[in-house]
């Protein structure tokens, strides 16, 4: 690499006055994979840890073993909140009309029935308070927290309804081995099989 790629590669982006939009997201170049936006700011992923992605995989291939054709599941995907905010749950349930193609890189708030987050040291905060406040904001019905459970490599997943009324999540439980629920469809996913992967 030469020393002009590597100034042209560490130079970061002036935010605007007023904050990044989805619109910026989508368009400024360079960014690195998997950046959101939260509240007008581009949030950028630190590298995923083993338990992160095989938690995903885990989760994606059991929700597809289950999922009715009306829905798809998609993993890593931007989802349209409002202009200053699109997240990238690392799993989410969406309507099969919402999907348009291949060349497709996000999808509308309306569109979603559940987002999932796995939480990595780095998002913490985010994972537990900012991301469902804004997914219930936004009118998500359902949404999960998944934690590894203590020092175990063990998910652990909190399930989440939207209560219409106060536009808040409602805490439904929490699942160790399986996860048996039946919204945003009938799901049954054995969380100890994350040793297959």
């Amino acid at each position: 690499m030469t020393a002009e790629s590597v100034t042209q590669h560490s130079q970061w982006h002036v935010p605007p006055k007023d904050g990044y939009t989805v619109d910026d997201l989508f368009t400024l170049p360079d960014l690195p994979p998997h950046t959101e936006l939260i509240d007008g700011s581009l949030i950028i992923v630190s590298p995923q840890r083993n338990f992160h992605a095989d938690v995903i995989d885990l989760l994606v291939s059991g929700l597809r073993r289950s999922v009715p054709k009306k829905f798809k599941v998609k993993r890593e995907m931007t989802i349209v909140l409002d202009r200053r905010n699109g997240p990238e749950p690392d799993v989410s349930v969406v309507l099969a009309d919402a999907v348009s193609g291949p060349d497709q890189t996000s999808y509308q708030a309306l569109d979603v029935l559940l987002a999932v987050e796995v939480v990595s040291p780095d998002s913490e905060s985010r994972d537990r308070t900012t991301k469902p406040q804004k997914y219930a904001a936004a009118g998500i019905p359902n949404f999960w927290r998944v934690e590894r459970d203590g020092t175990s490599r063990s998910p652990l997943i909190h399930v989440y309804e939207l209560d219409t009324l106060t536009h808040g999540y409602v805490h439904m439980g929490m699942h160790r081995d399986r996860i048996k629920v039946d919204k945003p469809y009938t799901i049954d996913i054995d969380l100890t099989a994350i040793d297959e992967f």
